[in-house]
């Protein structure tokens, strides 16, 4: 390294070596740095505080922070390149990554394979023993891209450029690479090869991996042509891994609907089903699909990031410091805190629990007003959430109650019909079920909403010990599962308007 210079860390008492000139957004997303906006300055949410050396302020950085702020010692990440030696004080996140240990039916066969649930925000990787079906490893990440925001489509206008498109291919493919290294070294298995490698995720990280082009995912009516399986040898894509496997990335159903939802129709069965069920993934695009063995209708919804907490005033990660839970009690808010100490934020669950809890003490109007002339829900400390952080849940479980609304009307389902509902991913497995219903989100009674936890990286398992046979199988039911476009679809407008306001 030429000219190195040296970063601190603090709380985390890391020290690492850049160097001179090096951009802090290259550098800090691994030490919990987020940064939303990929790196336009105006989410503020990449915040360090330099507590020793110089960071210098551009005329940009300077009219996005207040006095205050400056004279404190804070900086944008995104903004500053460090010339000297530094000290910064930045938090630690520590965001939940969902594993899958579920057991399932395989059939043997002799080797070993790889099951990967490329997420938007993390990573997963299971090694495991093709011949018992024991997981050997398990590896997880942050995914690397959320340099360039942590949203689908702040990253889909990065890779626009052709040289972002290949920064990000290359990105999330070293990182996945480094999950396969690391997973067979933690199990021992250095000298014994790989079979096989699925890759589940959404049509955007399918693409992003795959070195697609994403512009048809960038502009009305979203739909790509690129959307089926993609096979690579580890060497094509330029991985060094001992028995050059097989890389299968699954085939998305369409739009934003990717092949992490097609990994969660295999885990759940919805495919082999009789009665009516549906499968939701709640995240920035709310991914549904419904249906039985008869019939599936699958969809997706610019739900936004408020289920993450992005676009919130104090919205953060499910790490240490975020609100998670939130109940109303003797006519005042109780919160619970991640990891018990001072409240920094608020994540996903907390959110809609505060409104749910807003709600039950009158505090917030059904239309979503703030009542009785507040400007603020006021939380733990300091955090709090606005008229604006409302607006935000309403418009994502607006657009959730929608889809899935019109997809059962589709499907014949009488008014009223309370079918099972199948919650995959981190939200669902955490957002409480009561005031989820009672915002409005899923409108069913407890008793037929399960979290079903990473249904992606079962998924994915489960088409790891696919044979051939069974391999084209799956594509083939990638082709029975109808996609519906709620932006073609003439009653979406009129039904997303009625879905607004939360129950009375």
């Amino acid at each position: 390294m030429n000219d190195p210079v040296r970063i601190d860390l603090h709380p985390l008492g890391r020290s690492i070596q850049v160097e001179r000139g090096t951009s802090l957004r290259d550098v800090l997303y691994a030490y919990g740095v987020e940064f939303p906006c990929g790196g336009q300055g105006r989410c503020r949410r990449c915040r360090v505080q330099l507590l020793e050396g110089t960071l210098p302020i551009g005329v940009e950085e300077s009219a996005i922070l207040s006095d205050r702020e400056k004279e404190e010692g804070w900086r944008l990440a995104c903004r500053c390149r460090v010339e000297a030696p530094v000290t910064l004080q930045v938090e630690q996140f520590r965001a939940p990554i969902l594993v899958d240990h579920t057991p399932f039916a395989f059939q043997p066969r002799p080797g070993h394979g790889v099951a990967v649930d490329l997420g938007t925000t993390t990573l997963v990787a299971q090694l495991l023993d093709l011949e018992t079906g024991r997981v050997l490893a398990a590896q997880t990440a942050l995914n690397p891209q959320g340099v360039s925001g942590s949203d689908i489509m702040h990253r889909i206008q990065f890779a626009l450029n052709e040289d972002g498109r290949k920064q990000l291919m290359q990105l999330v493919r070293d990182a996945v690479a480094g999950l396969v290294r690391r997973a067979v070294a933690s199990a021992g298995l250095r000298s014994a090869p790989l079979e096989t490698l699925v890759l589940v995720g959404n049509t955007a990280m399918h693409h992003l991996f795959c070195g697609l082009d994403v512009a048809p995912l960038a502009a009305v009516p979203f739909e790509s042509e690129r959307i089926g399986l993609q096979e690579f040898r580890a060497d094509e894509i330029g991985w060094q891994l001992r028995g050059n496997p097989r890389i299968r990335f699954l085939p998305c159903l369409g739009g934003f609907v990717g092949s992490d939802l097609l990994a969660g129709v295999l885990a759940t069965r919805l495919h082999e089903r009789d009665e009516l069920a549906v499968l939701v993934d709640l995240g920035t695009n709310g991914e549904i699909v419904a249906g039985n063995a008869q019939r599936m209708l699958c969809t997706s919804t610019a739900a936004g990031p408020a289920f993450e907490a992005g676009g919130i005033e104090m919205g953060m990660q499910a790490t240490t410091g975020a609100i998670d839970g939130v109940t109303a009690g003797n006519g005042v808010l109780e919160c619970r805190v991640l990891g018990g100490g001072e409240a920094r934020g608020i994540c996903g669950s907390g959110l809609v629990d505060a409104v749910a809890a807003g709600l039950d003490l009158g505090w917030i109007e059904p239309g979503g007003r703030l009542a009785d002339g507040r400007k603020i829900l006021q939380l733990d400390g300091s955090v709090h959430l606005t008229q604006g952080d409302i607006r935000q849940l309403q418009l994502a479980k607006g657009a959730i109650a929608a889809g899935l609304k019109i997809l059962l009307e589709r499907l014949g389902a009488a008014a009223g019909t309370a079918p099972r509902v199948n919650l995959a991913g981190a939200f669902g497995n955490y957002v409480n079920r009561d005031s989820a219903r009672r915002i409005g989100l899923l409108d069913y009674p407890g008793a037929n909403v399960e979290p079903v936890g990473n249904t992606a990286l079962l998924g994915a398992k489960l088409a790891l010990f696919a044979p051939e046979r069974e391999a084209q199988e799956i594509s083939q039911l990638s082709a029975r599962i109808e996609h519906v476009s709620l932006a073609a679809d003439p009653s979406f407008q009129n039904v997303f308007i009625g879905e607004l306001r939360f129950p009375g």
